[in-house]
């Protein structure tokens, strides 16, 4: 039956951001320091579904137990359920129970993991195991003192999924940080996904034969909340589940991952060499050297793009034909001169960000924000903005110019 609704039923889209922290809990507990405090669980879900749209949401802190606290009251107030698929739904949004662990090889230097599990009680049995192997199981992306394979064993026998995180970036990516190649650290048939990270895009992943085989996803790593869904996955499910996202991944009975949408990689905080010495950017420019062209400086914080270029085993990079399109995706707030007060008005028209990034015609967004935004918002769609490279932890920036006023109404 589940073939025949695969190949039969037109689903709508779901747009799905997996990666997202929890800044404090509802009594005002600790769990992600950097996180906004008004990030909690509940927070999450309300934000997720009433103003982003966003159909499929991995909060990746539910491996603490103040954070399961939440969940438990939210569960047995009926604010929320948990679904037979796997997941808890709240209003139009499921969520995915997971975790980021910090792990380090020895004689390596340490890297992210997510991890997804399909219901709160699986996730409090691997933080029953996980919490003798760290110093603060309550705080979010610890350090967890165990070999990499030994956690790929325990999240499997658990039937969780695997997905490195930001594994092109700098800081405590696998490949940007930690090895030239995931195998050298990792079992990679156990490997689910790999998260690309703000800084790279399927095309430039693709200079690395190993990944040939394995899913991408676009997530937002957000730390408040009006960074989710700045970059997103749009996948073909029945309903948004675990189960269903599972199957996506594997490509079963016509699931799959239909489409990632992520900030143009000039845009990311880490895709161009920086100079920490005089700040800066190496754009536009092949960056080998060991110093800084502009200072001679040798604090140099190597970027995305000239890391991924050091690491390759392809002259070129080889996009696998099923792998789904990438689209560049600038999030509503790099718009020039969209504040808050024009974006609850496209919010109070359209419904949800999704609507405006997606469905809204220019002629309708012009009659709610005149002109000039409505095309920068479609110049947006289509790829049309001029950018600039972002470094060493400072975001790109949009020009306010376009390069084409042919908008697609």
């Amino acid at each position: 039956m589940q073939d025949q609704l695969a190949t039969s039923t037109l689903w709508e889209p779901c747009y799905t951001d997996l990666h997202i922290h929890i800044g404090r809990t509802s009594r005002g507990e600790a769990v992600k320091i950097s996180g906004s405090r008004d990030l909690t669980f509940e927070n999450v879900a309300r934000e997720a579904s009433d103003r982003k749209g966003i159909h499929l949401l991995g909060v990746i802190d539910c491996h603490s137990p103040v954070v399961q606290m939440d969940i438990e009251q939210l569960l047995e107030s009926g604010t929320m359920s948990e679904i037979e698929g796997g997941g808890i739904a709240y209003q139009d949004t499921t969520i995915l129970l997971g975790t980021e662990i910090e792990l380090r090889e020895p004689g390596m230097r340490e890297f992210h993991m997510l991890a997804y599990f399909r219901d709160l009680k699986t996730m409090k049995s691997f933080t029953d195991w996980m919490k003798r192997y760290m110093k603060n199981v309550n705080l979010s992306s610890q350090r967890v003192y165990v070999p990499a394979l030994e956690m790929q064993a325990e999240i499997k026998a658990r039937g969780g999924l695997i997905v490195p995180a930001h594994v092109f970036t700098p800081h405590k990516g696998i490949y940007g940080s930690t090895a030239p190649r995931m195998g050298d650290v990792l079992d990679t048939r156990l490997v689910d996904a790999v998260e690309l990270g703000l800084s790279s895009d399927s095309s430039m992943a693709s200079y690395i034969q190993e990944l040939d085989h394995v899913p991408f996803l676009t997530n937002s790593d957000a730390h408040s909340l009006g960074k989710i869904g700045r970059e997103y996955n749009e996948l073909q499910v029945a309903a948004p589940s675990f189960d269903e996202f599972r199957m996506a991944l594997q490509g079963e009975a016509g699931r799959s991952i239909a489409a990632n949408y992520g900030l143009n990689p000039r845009l990311g905080k880490y895709h161009r060499t920086y100079c920490a010495a005089c700040g800066s950017i190496m754009d536009d420019q092949a960056m080998s050297a060991e110093r800084c062209p502009h200072c001679g400086s040798l604090k140099l914080v190597q970027g995305v793009l000239d890391r991924i270029l050091a690491i390759s085993d392809r002259e070129n990079p080889q996009v696998p034909a099923n792998r789904p399109a990438y689209h560049y995706q600038v999030p509503l707030e790099f718009i020039p001169g969209l504040g808050k007060a024009k974006l609850r008005q496209l919010l109070n028209h359209f419904g949800t960000e999704m609507n405006v990034l997606h469905r809204t015609r220019e002629g309708e967004l012009a009659a709610v924000v005149g002109p000039v935004l409505a095309g920068l918002i479609v110049a947006a769609r289509n790829g049309q903005l001029e950018l600039s490279s972002g470094g060493g932890g400072t975001y790109g920036k949009v020009a306010v110019q376009v390069k084409s006023s042919e908008y697609i109404n």
